[in-house]
């Protein structure tokens, strides 16, 4: 099953997940539109050939949807009922933070082995280094951010890029790095700092014509329009344009990180339900498989290297 946002790779880990539990004696069966799917009975045995020829093409074959009926406990017990009838002995939930949460929540009520793939562009899960789409997302708002530099320095402008993230600047930050961006706005820090007046008193008022500046879309940066507007506002002598990526960031072929990854985390899976693993997620730490448990995973807030906002200071002079 896959669930909340997609993102790129997330096909390459249906595959893994279907492939590795009929090489281990296991029947599959793949849940269509998430929790809702689970609720209406939107199921479908999986042999290896409803996975062939998936793991280059960007989405989920197995569609995705919010579900706010899974939130009750009405719904939950429609869904738990729905597995029981589909002879469905454990589940591999595919998916970000929302995606887990409900996860946990089912396998507690009903004491139901589930195993959670980190599925999300926004690499904000605790306990994996990367999830699945993060280098995906991360290598297109490079590609947007190097066609947009064209031209923010042919008219030598200031350009807000905003990007995904929701409440994490990792796409934001690493972004900006690897597009050679002049400053990353983040949540994470403007929490505790004016990042746009520091940023623009530091270096962009005094040796630059054009700029670059990565916002993440976030109600505490006040996403790109929002820095803009404070700019006009406060340094008029600048010419400001926006630019939001959007679902841009979601789509595409996955990278061949994220491919490798999300295959290697799909056969875990299957690893996992094997040794009576229930309530985990799959994560990659320093390139080795790790089982997290969903509290860790949801619970605690992913930290972002505060490193790389000094080697973007230092790199943008």
């Amino acid at each position: 099953m896959t669930s909340g946002g997609d993102a790129p790779g997330m096909n390459a880990a249906i595959r893994a997940v279907t492939r590795s539990a009929i090489y281990n004696g296991m029947k599959v069966k793949g849940i269509y539109r998430g929790y809702k799917g689970l609720i209406t009975g939107e199921i479908e045995e999986f042999k290896t050939q409803n996975v062939s020829n998936i793991i280059q093409r960007g989405g989920t074959i197995l569609k995705t949807a919010r579900c706010m009926e899974f939130k009750t406990p009405e719904g939950r017990k429609l869904a738990y009922e729905t597995l029981q009838k589909e002879e469905i002995d454990a589940l591999v939930a595919i998916g970000g933070d929302g995606t887990l949460t409900g996860a946990r929540i089912f396998a507690q009520e009903f004491n139901y082995p589930v195993v959670g793939l980190p599925g999300t562009i926004d690499n904000d899960l605790f306990g994996t280094d990367v999830t699945i789409g993060y280098d995906t997302a991360l290598n297109t708002i490079m590609e947007c951010v190097d066609k947009i530099r064209d031209t923010a320095s042919s008219h030598d402008r200031l350009f807000f890029i905003e990007v995904m993230g929701r409440d994490a600047g990792f796409l934001a930050l690493n972004g900006a790095l690897a597009s050679g961006a002049e400053a990353a706005i983040i949540p994470e820090i403007s929490k505790e700092k004016d990042q746009l007046s520091d940023m623009i008193e530091f270096g962009l008022r005094t040796s630059k014509n054009s700029s670059i500046v990565l916002v993440a879309e976030s109600e505490v940066t006040g996403g790109a329009i929002g820095a803009a507007e404070r700019v006009k506002k406060e340094y008029p002598n600048f010419d400001v344009r926006v630019t939001i990526l959007g679902h841009l960031q979601r789509g595409g072929s996955p990278s061949a990180q994220d491919r490798i990854m999300a295959t290697r985390m799909g056969v875990a899976a299957i690893d996992a339900l094997l040794e009576d693993q229930r309530n985990v997620m799959i994560g990659i730490q320093n390139e080795q498989i790790v089982y997290v448990p969903f509290s860790k995973a949801i619970r605690n807030e992913k930290p972002i290297n505060r490193d790389l906002l000094n080697i973007l200071r230092i790199s943008s002079i």
